[in-house]
Order: structure tokens, then C-alpha cells, then sequence
């Protein structure tokens, strides 16, 4: 980055001759370039100060480009697979679900677009079941280190090399935190700036990049690793409030790794630039705010609490993400449409006239949803008017994983590589939604053609089986 910066610097006395040569040969006879070589020399000098200061200042408040090398998503050992048959068989083993309450989980189940082969931690599928600290720790540091020993391997990066570590996971925050876990264990530097992100919900994964992101603006020269997982050994509700049961229905293991560079080197060999980062928080509104709690029931059991609105609150958050994202991302056209639609409506009380909604199809290639839900995938569907092939890295992530919380974006994206589809000069859309309420937006541009025969991701041994299809089936 300096020697960048002392060339270009040394360039500007030639680039300044050269301007003013071309700029005499077009000003009047009676001021030539002899008259401009015979002004008073300070004035030159002055001028050439300047221009190198501006120069200076610009190429030091240049916002840093920032490259991902490469990311790791977690595949759990196959000791872990659970089965809706087998969800419903440990669920019944723990004797303190009601009747109603195991006939509702079933159906949850039946329209989840879960599959079989889905994950959850070894702990919860023990018989009978009797979750510890110790085993919360396990399960995170599985996911964690297996995540993360599989990024080492991919890139010539030495873990003493990273200057900063942000590990986002909602639910589990332990003393010492997750963070100290990855510091300790990789022997990281003594003056790593290391973040512990908790309670931010499914949508941190992308508040990790956009904090990535600004600190990569003012340390320069750093590498960043980013951590999302989740745990669910102790976050597992035994009551029967039916509005904390579904996330038991759909929350399963899993966790991603994700290295970040500032330094312009790491260009060739990185897969993607950062193009934007958007965050929207609808908390301020009551309703958005208490969508998705961590609650304890009338039986004082401590559960995670889904409305009934939470549908309609992320179609709104969606709807504010979008509405500044557009401008950012879409052609003139898109916005031509959008600005003539909205100001029909506005000024000239064109009620009738629909909002225009742009199509973020010729902004993008790809899109990465977070797999929150059958019912989650719909409404985005909906709203953005995807095509199935857009939704299949989202819906098969959902089916072959689950909700896999914050990481499920990068299970998709490896979906994508997987497939061989991501090109040069695409662009890929990670979208979050995460309790608070909060939706979140990643866009990325692919830097070099993802060849998936060199990717080692979770999907390699079985890419050839997807898609499926997804049918609403029975557990017995």
C-alpha cells in the first residue's frame, strides 16, 4: 500500500507538466506555455505542493477495498443426522411435552421444508436428554474450530497474521466469551481486536461483515476473521406455549468461518469484493420489537417466542432495506420506473397505480436468504419476484440443513459454488433477518470464475442430488 502510494505520488509533477502543455496549445496566442514557464517560480512550486497534498489526502481517506479470500461452512458428523422421526422421538423421550403440544410440533415439521437429514447437537439427541454447560461448550467448539481449521487449510494465512476477530452467536455467550475460546486456541496475537457479538439473532452474520468492514477502513494492511454460529443444546424449550415450539422445529447445528482482507495484494486471489453493507433495525416500532423474545412461559420455562406477526413485520423490514439498497444497486431504468411510479402516487394522487417494485433480477445474479422458514422464503419470493432457480440455494440449504441461524447465507453461497454457477463480475445479494427486528443486506462481486471442482464445502459429496422437490410429508 505505500509503495503504491509513493508512485503515484511521484507521477503527479509529470501528469501536472504534461495537463499544462496540452492546456497552452488551446489558450489564445498571447498566453503560450513560454508566458506560464516565465511566471514567478514560487507560484509553480505552490501549485505542485498542492496537487500532491490533494493527492495525498485523497489516497488516504479512500475507503479500503475489502476482499473475501475464502469462508468454510460446518458439516457435523453424520452421528448428529436427525430424522423428523427421530426430532419426534427424543421430543416425546423428555416427558414434558403434552399431547397437543407433540401433534403441533409434528405438523410444524410436515411444512417446514426440512429434510431428513437435517442436524442438532449431541446432546439433544441423547435418550434420555439432560443438556449441560459443558456440552453447550462442545457443541460450539465443534463448529468453531472445525469451521475454522477448514478456512486454514483453504488459504496461506497463518492465524497470527489476523488483527481482528468477531464471533457473532445469539443465544450463548459464556465467560470466558467465544472469542477468547478462538484466541486461545489458535494462539492468536497479544493486540487482536476481538468482538463477541450476542443476542443480535439470525441477521448478525451480516452486522460481523459491516463491522468487519469499518475497522478494515482504518486498520490497514489486516486480516479479519468472522465467526457466525449458534447453539441450541441449552436453548432448547420443554414447554408447551405454542408460539416457543416452532423454533425447536426448525433450528439446527451448524456455523461458518469467513476471512477478510484489506490489502490490495489479496485481490488475485480472493473470491469476492464487499461492495455494500446495509443495515435497517425496525425496533424502534413495538410490534418489530417483540416479534422474536427470548421469554420464559407461565411455567417459567425460558423459550424463544415467535408472533403472529412476524411475517408482516419482516415484509416491512424487507420492504425498508430495499427501498435504500435500490438506489445503491439497480439500473437507471429500475429507478427511472420507481421514481415515476412513486411521484404518480404521490403528487398527482394516482392511488390506484401500484407501487412500482423494481426488479432486483438485473442487479444481481444470485441470492442468498437467510433459510429462517418455509413461510420466510415465501414472502421474499413474493416480494422481490424470484424465480425458483433464484430461490434454490436458499430452499435446498432449508431442506439439506435446516435453520442454521446467521451462517445459513454462506451455505447458500457455497450451494451456488457448488453448482459451478457464480462467474466473473457477478453480483450476490446475502440477505439477514434477525430479531429486534432487523434485515440486513451483503452485496458481493465475484472477482474470478468459482471453479467447483477446487471448493471444498459442505455440499461436494452431494451436489449431483440437488434440487429436490419438497413435499409436505408426514412423520410418523
Amino acid at each position: 500500500m505505500v509503495s503504491e502510494t509513493k508512485s503515484t505520488i511521484m507521477l503527479f509533477p509529470f501528469l501536472f507538466l504534461i495537463i499544462t502543455v496540452a492546456i497552452s496549445s488551446k489558450l489564445p496566442d498571447y498566453f503560450s506555455l513560454n508566458d506560464f514557464l516565465q511566471f514567478d517560480p514560487t507560484r509553480v512550486i505552490t501549485a505542485l505542493i498542492i496537487l500532491v497534498l490533494t493527492a495525498i489526502v485523497y489516497l488516504r481517506t479512500k475507503p479500503s477495498p475489502v476482499y473475501l479470500l475464502n469462508f468454510s461452512c460446518h458439516k457435523p458428523d453424520d452421528s448428529n443426522k436427525c430424522s423428523k422421526q427421530r426430532f419426534m422421538h427424543c421430543s416425546d423421550s423428555f416427558r414434558t411435552f403434552t399431547e397437543e403440544s407433540m401433534r403441533f410440533q409434528r405438523k410444524i415439521l410436515e411444512k417446514s421444508g426440512l429434510g431428513e437429514d437435517t442436524y442438532l447437537p449431541e446432546a439433544l439427541l441423547r435418550i434420555p436428554a439432560n443438556p449441560c454447560m459443558a456440552d453447550a461448550i462442545k457443541e460450539v467448539e465443534d463448529i468453531i474450530f472445525g469451521a475454522s481449521d477448514e478456512l486454514f487449510a483453504k488459504i496461506n494465512v497463518k492465524p497470527k497474521d489476523i488483527g481482528i476477530l468477531i464471533v457473532n452467536c445469539s443465544l450463548f455467550s459464556p465467560t470466558p466469551s467465544l472469542s477468547a475460546m478462538i484466541v486461545n486456541r489458535y494462539k492468536l496475537r497479544s493486540n487482536i481486536m476481538s468482538y463477541n457479538i450476542a443476542g443480535m439473532g439470525c441477521s448478525a452474520g451480516v452486522i460481523s461483515l459491516d463491522l468487519a468492514q469499518n475497522l478494515l477502513q482504518v486498520h490497514k494492511n489486516s486480516y479479519a476473521l468472522v465467526v457466525s454460529v449458534e447453539c441450541g443444546t441449552l436453548s432448547s424449550y420443554r414447554g408447551n406455549e405454542k408460539s416457543m415450539l416452532v423454533s425447536n422445529c426448525l433450528f439446527r447445528l451448524g456455523g461458518s468461518a469467513i476471512l477478510l482482507s484489506n490489502k490490495r495484494s489479496d485481490k488475485y486471489r480472493s473470491k469476492y469484493e464487499l461492495i455494500h453493507t446495509l443495515r435497517t433495525h425496525k425496533g424502534a416500532d413495538d410490534k418489530s420489537f417483540a416479534s422474536v423474545t427470548q421469554i420464559e412461559d407461565s411455567e417459567r420455562i425460558i423459550g424463544i417466542s415467535l408472533s403472529k406477526e412476524l411475517m408482516i413485520v419482516a415484509g416491512d423490514a424487507l420492504k425498508a432495506n430495499i427501498t435504500t439498497l435500490g438506489p445503491l444497486v439497480l439500473p437507471v431504468s429500475e429507478k427511472l420506473l420507481f421514481l415515476g411510479t412513486l411521484i404518480a402516487r404521490k403528487l398527482f394522487m394516482m392511488k390506484k397505480l401500484k407501487p412500482y417494485i423494481p426488479d432486483f433480477k438485473l442487479a444481481f445474479e444470485h441470492f442468498c436468504i437467510h433459510a429462517g422458514g418455509k413461510a420466510v422464503l415465501d414472502g421474499v419470493q413474493k416480494n422481490l419476484v424470484l424465480t425458483e432457480w433464484h430461490m434454490e440455494p436458499s430452499r435446498m440449504t432449508l431442506y439439506r440443513f435446516g435453520n442454521i441461524s446467521s451462517s445459513s447465507i454462506w451455505y447458500e453461497l457455497a450451494y451456488t459454488e457448488a453448482k459451478g454457477r457464480v462467474k466473473r463480475g457477478d453480483r450476490v445479494w446475502q440477505i439477514g433477518f434477525g430479531s429486534g427486528f432487523k434485515c440486513n443486506s451483503a452485496v458481493w462481486k465475484a472477482l474470478r470464475n468459482i471453479n467447483p471442482d477446487e471448493e471444498k464445502s459442505p455440499w461436494m459429496d452431494e451436489i449431483q442430488s440437488f434440487p429436490v422437490d419438497v413435499p409436505m410429508e408426514k412423520c410418523t
